[in-house]
């Protein structure tokens, strides 16, 4: 790595405005991480000097070097330098000016590097810009409104390895006051930033059952200038390299993904949930997708298969207690069931912890629970548990549809579902582009018209032309509204899609003749029309014959 010579670097500012010859100062020199004893910095950043600015600064035009001295960034350096000359440090490493970005080989070596780097370090300065008190903030305050109510370092993307990695770290304020460490502030850091404080302490070996969620979780809600350094600023926290490929946008997340998955069998990884649903591919689109998995543990495999039987406990006796005001009490034939499944586990708990990828999908072992109402439909658990909850198992369960030879992921899927699981070996789809099978309704309601009823608008989205097109990988709903002003009437047309099976249902705004009542607009009408046509969507989908909803079908709603 391209270290700082603290000295140089110092005496070369003290002396440059006395020198008017180009003499050379030698600030960059190649040292062993391993061997050297060097400070590291962190920072947030702004107006910052490049690797040829700092190396060749002699060599400028005075008015340009005046220039480069007067920025932030080069004020930075010189305090870092200042403050690692006073801790008895001779070298300084600074992402800013310590890498040759001109060359994409030492940029992608030291992004590989770069968690290795500032764990080596003896000593991490972490420079917050934005804090001018004297002591660290202990709660939000409104000045940092833009970070969550935190100095804006916290809100960074690669400052989250910064933070854990680093044997020491200190803080400073604006003015380059010491406002604290990370051993003292461990208590606090944890409420910012949701890292335990055995990790902030220790680092990723001082944690128990680390998974991978519970490590995305982190970096949730930070930020980065360009999307690809979402996943390549975490490189270091799943021990994984990958070559730089700026301009891939989010592909370089999914890549992140499949490389953690190749060197680990933490099913953790597939337990992301996020907050606008996105059937199709089981790898998540971004680290914010998995914002609430704070708490989600991997399991060993012994775990993992007494967690099952509980599962199973659960959702049997669960299932008793309403269909009888009897006993509820496990019969011997469950029993005999239960001991069976126990001992397939076993067997295959090898199984759970291997994972391949192939253009097929990721291969995986699965215990897979069908709908009753769907051939094609699973819940699959996951051999990984909530931490902290009530819940006896706490086991974390995901639905998949299956699309050709591999399975889907897919979301709000409700109904019955059996009770014993079925083990099985699947490919899940981690390509952004599934086999996603949309189902199309052709509207004709030319005739609509003649009886004096106009269309009102469509809930609870729009749609182009006279073609509705619901999605297969989930549950889908749109409800249509015609309306007769003259008469006061209107009707609605539920066009939905539950688990495989599409369906029609017309349902008209009844009311008594002589009953006099306001009319509502009919946005109201569809909606509370969509609650009710969502609740029966099972009983629509079995009961509207299949060979009446076809691709392309056509509604004559005359």
């Amino acid at each position: 790595m391209k270290l700082l010579d603290v000295k140089t670097v110092l005496d070369r500012d003290k002396d440059i405005q006395e020198v008017e010859s180009a003499s050379e100062y030698e600030v960059m020199k190649d040292r062993d991480d391993k061997t050297t004893k060097y400070a590291i910095l962190s920072h947030r950043w702004g107006a910052e000097v490049s690797y040829e600015e700092m190396t060749g600064l002699m060599k400028m035009e005075e008015r340009k070097r005046d220039e480069v001295r007067e920025r932030g960034g080069y004020h930075k350096i010189i305090k870092s330098c200042e403050q690692a000359m006073k801790d008895g440090y001779e070298w300084l490493w600074s992402d800013t000016c310590c890498i040759d970005k001109r060359s994409s080989a030492e940029l992608s070596e030291a992004i590989n590097s770069m968690y290795r780097w500032y764990r080596n370090a003896h000593v991490c300065y972490a420079y917050l810009h934005d804090v001018e008190e004297s002591d660290f903030p202990t709660r939000p305050a409104n000045k940092f409104s833009k970070s969550n109510g935190w100095p804006e370092w916290f809100a960074r993307g690669w400052t989250l390895q910064e933070l854990v990695a680093p044997k020491q770290l200190e803080f400073f304020n604006k003015d380059w006051l010491c406002i604290g460490n990370k051993r003292r502030l461990a208590p606090i850091l944890e409420d910012i930033t949701r890292i335990p404080i055995e990790v902030l302490r220790d680092g990723l070996g001082g944690a128990k059952n680390l998974g991978v969620a519970q490590i995305m979780s982190w970096a949730a809600d930070r930020k980065t200038t360009r999307v690809e350094d979402r996943a390549y600023s975490l490189l270091g926290l799943f021990d994984v390299s990958m070559p730089m490929l700026y301009g891939e946008g989010n592909k370089a997340f999914r890549r992140l993904q499949l490389e953690i998955i190749r060197t680990s069998s933490d099913h953790s990884i597939f337990a992301w949930s996020p907050r606008t649903p996105r059937p199709g591919s089981v790898l998540a689109d971004d680290p914010s997708d998995f914002r609430d998995c704070r708490y989600i543990e991997p399991l060993e495999p012994h775990e993992f298969v007494e967690r099952l039987v509980e599962y199973i406990k659960d959702n049997e006796l669960s299932k008793r207690r309403k269909s009888s005001k009897f006993s509820t009490s496990v019969n011997p034939i469950h029993r005999r069931r239960l001991s069976q499944l126990k001992l397939r586990a076993r067997t295959l708990s090898q199984q759970f912890r291997t994972f391949s990828v192939s253009n097929a999908g990721i291969q995986v072992s699965l215990p897979l629970v069908s709908y009753n109402d769907s051939s094609s439909h699973y819940r699959a658990i996951l051999a990984c548990s909530r931490i902290k909850g009530y819940h006896p198992h706490g086991l974390i369960t995901i639905d998949l549809a299956s699309s050709g030879s591999s399975f889907d992921r897919i979301f709000d899927i409700t109904g019955a579902r059996k009770t014993y699981p079925e083990f099985r070996t699947l490919h899940l789809t981690h390509h952004q582009d599934v086999n996603h099978v949309h189902h199309h309704f052709t509207l004709d309601d030319k005739n609509t018209l003649h009886y004096g009823f106009a269309h009102c608008g469509t809930f609870p989205r729009d749609f182009i032309g006279n073609t509705v097109t619901l999605s297969s990988l989930t549950d889908d709903l749109i409800i249509l509204v015609y309306a007769n002003e003259a008469t006061r009437s209107r009707f609605a047309v539920a066009l939905g899609y539950y688990l495989g099976q599409g369906w029609v249902h017309i349902t008209s705004d009844e009311r008594p003749a002589t009953q006099e009542v306001r009319w509502t607009p009919w946005l109201d009408f569809a909606k509370s029309t969509y609650d009710r046509m969502w609740a029966a969507r099972a009983e629509h989908a079995r009961t509207c014959p299949p060979s009446s909803i076809n691709l392309g079908c056509k509604s004559d709603l005359g």
